[in-house]
């Protein structure tokens, strides 16, 4: 297994990860691999649901709620 080694880091984060760390019976190592995992997996979790969103908006037609199209608002703007 891989071994990460991280430098400089804070006092006040270090002692939050002490406390999280000793709140849940774990060491801080522990505790940091845990909390790593779930960034990633959050971080994975926010990459669909945007791609999803995006997807979306890629295929949405105005007019199927009645909407003005892009085009027929700028023509409408630049007549003013």
């Amino acid at each position: 297994m891989p071994t990460l080694h991280v430098r400089n880091v804070p006092d006040s984060i270090y002692d939050r990860l002490r406390q999280r760390a000793q709140a849940r019976n774990r060491s801080i190592s522990a505790e940091v691999v845990m909390l790593l995992d779930l960034a990633l997996e959050e971080s994975e979790d926010n990459q669909a649901q945007v791609l999803d969103r995006i997807r979306r908006r890629r295929f949405f037609d105005p007019a199927s709620v009645n909407a003005p199209d892009s085009t027929t608002l700028l023509r409408e703007d630049r007549e003013q």
